[in-house]
């Protein structure tokens, strides 16, 4: 079914209902492990496939809800399918505004359930390919030198070279200097490229007031200047 190895965690401290959802996702080709309680669950180590959470809500000690919390933390990549065997709307509503992937009630048809754990696996694949992505840009930002990643917060902006130059004090020449080779770590073809990857990494851009009322034209005529300097 999966490009790609995927398991589905399963907590729910009746034994009937672990087994029969074991066997359930087990026969359409998943990975299946089991626990009878929230801190069962957590002491086992995060997994870096594809992968969600299955959970009764109603459990022991740490509720569904609870551990809910701990994994939007700790397990941002695994979406979880809420399962109870009564509805509450108050309950419903607070898991769903907290991310849950579907919040089903018992009974529940078998491929209700598959549906939706193959839709959070699908959701899941595509959370841990962007962290996996964020991982490998903030390794290259981390081999920029000082003056290229403050050349950098400048060219996001849409600042030219000349602005630069003097919003840094150096000359026009030395930031065209840094901008190649800020542009060559960072893998950005293009100033849109680069603008993406700022927003990717959550990087910090120069305050409004530092910044020189003469600026760049917008991005279309600066991704332009860009290639051509």
């Amino acid at each position: 079914m999966n490009e790609c190895p995927s398991i589905a965690f399963v907590v729910d401290d009746d034994v009937s209902v672990r087994e029969s959802l074991e066997l359930l996702l087990r026969d359409d080709g998943l990975d299946v492990k089991t626990f009878v309680s929230a801190l069962e669950f957590l002491s086992d180590p995060p997994v870096t496939v594809p992968s969600c959470l299955v959970l009764d809500i109603s459990l022991p000690g740490l509720n569904g809800l609870d551990l809910q919390k701990r994994v939007a933390v700790e397990r941002q990549e695994m979406p979880i399918i809420f399962i109870t065997g009564h509805g509450d709307i108050p309950m419903t509503v607070q898991a769903m505004k907290a991310g849950a992937q579907e919040f089903l009630t018992k009974p529940f048809s078998d491929e209700i359930l598959l549906k939706a754990v193959r839709n959070a696996l699908v959701r899941s694949k595509r959370l841990l390919d962007r962290s996996i992505e964020v991982r490998t840009l903030k390794g290259y930002y981390s081999r920029l030198t000082a003056r290229e990643r403050e050349v950098m917060a400048f060219v996001v902006v849409g600042l030219s070279n000349k602005q630069i130059g003097s919003e840094l004090n150096i000359s026009e020449v030395t930031v065209k200097a840094h901008r190649g080779n800020m542009m060559r770590k960072m893998k950005a073809e293009s100033l849109a490229e680069l603008v993406s990857i700022s927003a990717q990494l959550r990087l910090r851009r120069p305050s409004d007031t530092t910044l020189p009322r003469a600026r760049a034209a917008p991005s279309a005529h600066a991704d332009l200047a860009l290639r051509t300097r």
